[in-house]
């Protein structure tokens, strides 16, 4: 569906001249909501302000095209009142720190008047790597803890474990940790001495090997996946560290998977989540900014970002 009247629409994300048109989930968003007839106003986080009462943000309108180094043309620098906009989206990439954090707190002033995507006191209350931890039943074992002893204990309980920053993203600071390998005590004093938060620990999975599952879901329903295969050497399949993307299928688990978290995903208002599957397995539920838009519509031509647009103006309508 299309809505019938023309949306104000704002995107809180980082710089948009140098994002990846080819690739970039904000981009393609946008984009959609551009060619709806939909107009387009767009911040930094850094821009977003409290001021006497109002929410509002140092934006600049912004017009898009398909034209690699030739995408954007943004308007003068002027303030928003957000209240006077139908859609907000909350795309900037983590690190989930309090920064992050407190612009939840800002957008949640305005939301649901305002339509932020996603909800931010559920982007808030599930980051990427604990959401998980209510459903303990389709995820891998884990230990999520600042404690050495109790990671030492878990590693000589499952051998092979993967060790990384709890509010990571990217790929950033993942570590596999064999049974033989000692470096787990040097990479705790790395880690602690960065700052005061938890490390998650989880076995590891032999099956990353053929790939980590990328399945976008829409308003708590699954839309298709892309696969991210790591590169040679490499443990982790990000493709910001050299994973390869490739076409996939949905199978039985991952519907399965999917039946189990879409109807929390939709009631808390997250409209646009990345889950990530390795094997039989739900590792991480994204939903601060999901990416992968663009590559599942390579693939099998699912224009999942014209679903997220008609999942939002039926919201509104």
């Amino acid at each position: 569906m299309t809505i019938s009247k023309s949306l104000k629409v704002g995107f809180q994300m980082d710089p948009m001249e140098g994002v990846d048109i080819k690739a970039d989930s904000t981009f393609r968003i946008a984009y959609e909501a551009q060619t709806r007839g939909h107009s387009l106003v767009y911040w930094t986080p850094d821009n977003l302000a409290y001021i006497e009462g109002q929410i509002v943000a140092r934006g600049r309108s912004m017009e898009l095209r398909h034209e690699v180094g030739n995408h954007v043309t943004l308007g003068p620098k002027e303030n928003y009142d957000l209240d006077d906009l139908d859609v907000v989206w909350l795309r900037q990439d983590p690190p989930f720190d309090m920064g992050y954090i407190t612009t939840t707190h800002l957008l949640d002033r305005i939301h649901p008047d305002t339509l932020v995507v996603n909800d931010p006191t559920w982007v808030r209350g599930w980051p990427e790597k604990l959401m998980v931890l209510d459903f303990p039943e389709l995820t891998p074992p884990t230990a999520v803890t600042r404690d050495l002893d109790t990671l030492k204990a878990f590693k000589a309980k499952h051998g092979d474990v993967i060790l990384k920053p709890l509010y990571g993203n990217g790929g950033a600071g993942v570590f596999r940790l064999t049974p033989e390998d000692r470096n787990l005590n040097s990479l705790y004093e790395v880690f602690t001495a960065i700052n005061n938060e938890p490390l998650i620990m989880q076995k590891f999975l032999p099956a990353v090997a053929k790939g980590d599952k990328r399945v976008i879901l829409i308003d708590g329903e699954p839309v298709g996946a892309i696969n991210r295969v790591p590169a040679e050497g490499e443990t982790r399949s990000n493709m910001h560290v050299g994973g390869r993307p490739e076409k996939v299928e949905l199978t039985d688990r991952d519907r399965e998977i999917c039946a189990a978290i879409g109807p929390r995903l939709r009631d808390a208002g997250q409209i646009f989540v990345g889950i990530d599957v390795i094997g039989d397995w739900l590792t991480e539920i994204n939903v601060t900014s999901p990416t992968g838009l663009q590559e599942l519509e390579a693939f099998d031509g699912t224009n999942a970002s014209a679903l997220i647009w008609d999942a939002i103006e039926r919201r509104l309508a």
